[in-house]
């Protein structure tokens, strides 16, 4: 019955794929009995529909009398106005059935958008939902039409399996684009959009990850659960009016004891479930038509306890869903202690040690009441183990595994077995929650009895569960160690997001009041180095900066700072750019290696100040860093620092002109295979082993290999792109860019531009957006368009000079001066270039002086030939100098050009000849084509 069609009628529509029926665009509510019959109907227009057949189609697992058939025609035509201001839908076959009358057009549904690949993170669904259908079709309906509803209800009501329900419902209609997001495991409200960012795997390397999280949802059919807001209502409702707002295809469905308040939410109060009345005679039949009854029943099932209820228990059931107002928590926890003690013991033991009267907060609600009440009791029903080992299990924020649980509830009378023992038994009796990721099963306790179970710890018990628990994910984190790289996708990364909250919980808990900044300080140098290979520089700086501050005379110039150093200064370069602050840090974290003998520790540090020296223009200083660490590569048992050795030395060398050296060292880096840990990358924020491949393209194309060079730098970024790590592929796409340029595949060069800089974009990777948009006015350049190159460039490299990105400024200026020279601008084109190459000698960019001296030769030849002529020959002897023969073939074919123009053919032909020839591959390139042209007319 249930098909993609759309059908139209009169003024409604009804999308079949949705579950919607609207008039005039405005939702209209039907249960799911009356759309079930009307999609029936309307799928065959002007056809009788027998009512055994429509009813077979309706109840297909359900005997029901013809009279419920009626009922719900009758609801039907109600809701459609059958018979009003003489529209007519549905009229009575006698003796036959029902027949739809009005015109019908079908169509199909708009296109959905593409899959979405990543993780959704949903609860699974429940296999019956008890009390709940019509109200979950209503809430898709409602959802749809609206895009943006909260559930709102006291705790323990079901707002979350609701909520997992309705998107289970319309998952398909969003072709699987869906996410959701529990922020019961968050304590700080400013951390909201960093969660929602995280779990749909986007780095945040800004502060605010608000237009970062919309760039990556504006344009998406994309459905967003938000649930458990109320503790952290202020950020959640500020990130849902921001994406409401912004990204117009983007549906969002919070839960919350509260409304969140915000411009074009509509608030879906969450009713407890029905509970049979109080009055005498009620029956069985009578008592288990109503929710609350059906959910006790089947969890006393569930549990062990199945009921055959009759007329005489029909009262106590009745009784025990009233007491409890018909919050589904707490029916659950009753319905569990069946098994144990029987439906009258259950019910005499509720009446004894819940009663409504007992007295909570007198500002809560009276459901809230009922609530706590009712976990008082489930707790009193347990041994002396249990209630210990419960108390120890709330240390947790959110799922734990058990191995968790063992380094931390263990201890005293608590043992292994005990432990297990008692676990069990929680999950048996509903106090601990199971849920399978994988191969692993992890725990939770539910946020409610979390709640009260710490209440009721004492202040001594709480101080040393937190210090076990904060010292066990101490060791979790320095296990972990170089896997955190790896974890590249939000499916790999979901189970550790859990794991951080208990990280963060940890954190604030040893710099809070009663805790053990010592133990916080240690705990913060384990994680900072995981919050920034994850991407989460914020936080990295935030934790990194209060435990810095935290150091004393007995703590600091250690192990910790040192990482602690490093870790905040390769936050504060992505976050802010060549900062005074940035460079104190990685200069603090390097002398401490330095004073402990450490050269682990130094390559450590090494890495990013070497990326922070590149980054600002200092290469002559980039250098002796990476000779430095060449040094210390063989003094250390580690793979992956011998690469990143490899790989700082192989760049610097490379940008210095040192063309054979680079490239000995790029491949060296390239053979060492991650035999362990990768924790000596962690501090670049990106994989420099994958990056020694981009540079070793551009190595060998300058030394007159293109068609390697071209081949290698599109391994290089299939390699980054497999890795799934956005920084590095956005520096392995930049390299790859400026080979696919030098070598005159433009197309290549225009895909991944364009690729580059929608990466950069959506992933708020700061300076490289400037550089994707300088990197498209050198492609404009290449493709004829001088002026528009020239104001895109121009625009590009103000920016990359303001935030000190210097890395491919002198490249780009290239770019500049030739675009300027084409526009008749070359007085200007000579002046930079000019200032360049000062700057490029005086810096250690060398790699570009031969080219410098070529274009400075270009300008000056419609004007003064000798000097052009002496400019030319600087070039040839520079790249003959570097070993960089793509530029000798450059500077030769521009050279021998300027001879021909004067009648000097021969000469010419003598000079570029040669150097044509030492080209064994690239004869499609545009400078091997473009010599071989001139050759040609050179005779």
């Amino acid at each position: 019955m249930m098909g993609p069609d759309v059908f139209s009628f009169g003024p409604f529509r009804l999308a079949v794929g949705e579950r919607l029926l609207t008039r005039d665009g405005a939702p209209v509510d039907l249960g799911a009995r009356a759309l079930d019959i009307l999609v029936a109907l309307v799928s065959r227009p002007n056809e009788p529909v027998g009512k055994r057949e429509l009813m077979a189609e309706v109840w297909p697992d359900v005997t029901v009398e013809e009279g419920s058939l009626r009922f719900h025609i009758a609801g039907l035509r109600k809701a459609l106005g059958d018979g009003q201001d003489g529209a007519r839908y549905i009229t009575t076959l006698p003796g036959r059935g029902y027949c739809f009358v009005a015109p019908v057009l079908r169509s199909a549904p708009p296109a959905q958008a593409a899959s979405f690949t990543g993780a959704t993170f949903l609860p699974a669904r429940l296999a019956r939902m008890v009390g709940r259908e019509e109200e979950i079709q209503a809430l898709a309906a409602q959802l749809t039409a609206a895009r943006f509803v909260t559930i709102v209800g006291p705790g323990g009501v079901g707002k979350t399996t609701v909520a997992a329900a309705v998107a289970h419902e319309l998952l398909e209609s969003f072709a699987g684009a869906a996410l959701f997001v529990d922020f019961g495991l968050l304590t700080d409200p400013r951390l909201v959009p960093v969660a929602v960012a995280s779990m749909l795997g986007l780095p945040i390397q800004s502060e605010d990850p608000v237009p970062r999280l919309i760039a990556h949802l504006r344009g998406r059919r994309f459905l967003l659960v938000l649930d458990s807001c109320e503790h952290v209502i202020d950020g959640a409702a500020g990130l849902a009016a921001d994406i409401f707002r912004a990204a117009p295809e983007v549906h969002i469905l919070a839960t919350s004891r509260e409304a969140l308040r915000v411009e074009g939410e509509q608030v879906h109060p969450l009713a407890p479930l029905g509970c049979p009345p109080d009055e005498p005679g009620l029956t069985a039949a009578a008592a288990g038509a109503f929710p609350a009854a059906q959910l006790f029943l089947e969890r006393a099932a569930a549990a062990g306890a199945p009921l055959e209820l009759n007329d005489a228990d029909a009262a106590l059931v009745a009784e025990i869903c009233r007491r409890l107002d018909g919050v589904a928590l707490a029916i659950e926890l009753a319905a569990g202690r069946v098994q144990a003690y029987g439906l009258r013991q259950t019910a005499a033991l509720l009446d004894q040690r819940l009663p409504l009267s007992w007295p909570g907060q007198r500002n809560a609600p009276p459901r809230q009441r009922t609530l706590q009440a009712t976990l008082d009791w489930s707790y009193g029903l347990l041994s002396e183990a249990e209630r210990l080992v419960l108390r120890r299990l709330a240390v947790f924020v959110g799922p734990f595994t058990m191995e968790a649980a063992l380094g931390v509830a263990t201890g005293g009378p608590v043992d292994d077995s005990v432990l297990f023992a008692a676990i069990d038994s929680l999950v048996a009796k509903s106090m601990v929650a199971t849920r399978p990721v994988g191969a692993m099963m992890r725990y939770r306790l539910l946020d409610t009895t979390r709640a009260y179970t710490l209440q009721i710890a004492d202040d001594s018990e709480r101080a040393a569960l937190s210090a076990r628990h904060a010292g066990y994910y101490r060791r979790w984190l320095e296990q972990l160690g170089g896997d955190w790289p790896t974890l590249s996708n939000a499916a790999e990364r979901g189970p550790y997001l859990s794991a951080m909250n208990n990280v963060r919980a940890a954190l604030d808990w040893g710099f809070g009041p009663g805790g053990d900044a010592g133990l916080g300080i240690a705990l913060a140098a384990a994680a900072a180095p995981v919050f920034l290979a994850m991407s989460l520089l914020t936080e990295c700086r935030r934790w990194s900066e209060r435990a810095i501050l935290a150091l004393d005379g007995d703590t600091s110039g250690g192990d910790d700072e040192m990482h602690l150093q490093a870790a905040l200064g390769m936050a504060l370069l992505v976050l802010q750019g060549g900062s005074d602050a940035a460079r104190a840090a990685l200069e603090r974290g390097l002398a401490i290696a330095d004073s402990r003998g450490d050269a682990l520790g130094q390559l450590l540090l090494l890495g990013p100040l070497h990326m922070f020296h590149l980054r600002t223009g200092a290469f002559d200083i980039a250098l002796e860093q990476g000779r430095r660490a060449a040094a210390l590569a063989g003094s250390v048992e580690d793979p992956a620092a011998a690469a990143l050795a490899h790989f700082l030395l192989g760049i610097s060398l490379h940008l210095a002109g040192d063309l054979g050296g680079a490239r000995a060292a790029l491949e060296a880096a390239l053979r060492h295979q991650p035999g362990g840990p990768r924790a000596s990358t962690i501090y670049l924020g990106f994989e420099g082993q994958n990056l020694s491949g981009a540079i070793l393209a551009r190595t060998l194309w300058l030394q007159g290999h293109p068609a390697q060079a071209a081949e290698q730098a599109r391994r290089a970024v299939r390699e980054a792109e497999r890795m799934d790590h956005p920084v590095t592929l956005s520096v392995a796409m930049i390299w790859a860019i400026t080979v696919f340029l030098w070598t005159g595949d433009l197309r290549s060069a225009e895909q991944h531009v364009e690729w580059f800089t929608v990466r950069a974009g959506s992933h708020s990777l700061g300076p490289y957006l400037a550089v994707g948009r300088a990197l498209g006015g050198a492609l404009a350049l290449r493709r004829g368009d001088a002026a528009g190159a020239v104001e895109i460039l121009q625009g590009g490299l103000a920016a990359l000079h303001e935030a000190r990105y210097e890395v491919l400024t002198t490249a780009l200026e290239i770019a500049l001066a030739e675009g300027l020279a084409a526009t008749g601008r070359a007085a200007e084109g000579l002046a930079l270039v000019e200032e360049t190459i000062r700057r490029v000698e005086a810096r250690g960019d060398l790699v570009y002086l031969s080219e410098l001296l070529r274009v400075k030769g270009l300008l000056l030849a419609a004007s003064q030939a000798a000097e052009a002529e002496a400019c030319f020959r600087q070039s040839l002897d520079e790249a003959r100098r570097q070993g960089a023969l793509a530029w000798e073939l450059r500077a030769a074919t521009d050279l021998a050009a300027l001879l021909a123009g004067e009648g000097r053919s021969a000469e010419a032909r003598t000079l570029l000849r040669p150097v044509f020839d030492r080209f064994t591959e690239g004869a499609e390139t545009a400078d091997l084509q473009a010599a071989a042209r001139l050759l040609a007319t050179l005779g």
